[in-house]
């Protein structure tokens, strides 16, 4: 499966749960529940998932931690906040650039309407 087909996926559950919950929870509350989501249809799903890196000779565990990992090719970072900002963006890109994943999304479950609160990140691709 590429990218965009787990992309496509992952808005579907999204906004399944933004639908059925609301806004206002914690973020975890949004995590697991999409986790059961794309879990249901079919799609490996790592959440919590520790990253280690290396830089230069020294390598570091742990270094950090994103939201979740799905099919080993998509990082998604779950928010619950007023508004997505550069912060969110660069650091996902970042996250995609040292992992070498191409496609990462910012889920923003805080926004009136799902759509208004999803941001793609493209690394490469």
């Amino acid at each position: 499966m590429i990218e965009n087909d787990i992309s496509a996926i992952v808005f579907d559950a999204g906004i399944k749960i933004h639908r059925t919950l609301g806004i206002g929870l914690y973020e975890n509350v949004y995590e697991k529940c999409l986790v059961y989501e794309l879990k249901k249809r079919g799609l490996h799903v790592e959440s919590q998932k520790n990253i280690d890196i290396e830089y230069e000779e020294l390598k570091i565990s742990k270094a950090f931690r994103v939201d979740l990992l799905i099919e080993d090719k998509v990082i998604i970072e779950i928010k619950a906040v007023q508004e997505i900002n550069d912060y969110h963006f660069f650091q996902l890109l970042n996250y995609l650039r040292i992992t070498n994943k191409n496609l990462g999304m910012i889920l923003n479950f805080h926004s009136l309407l799902f759509k208004n609160g999803v941001k793609r990140v493209v690394n490469k691709l």
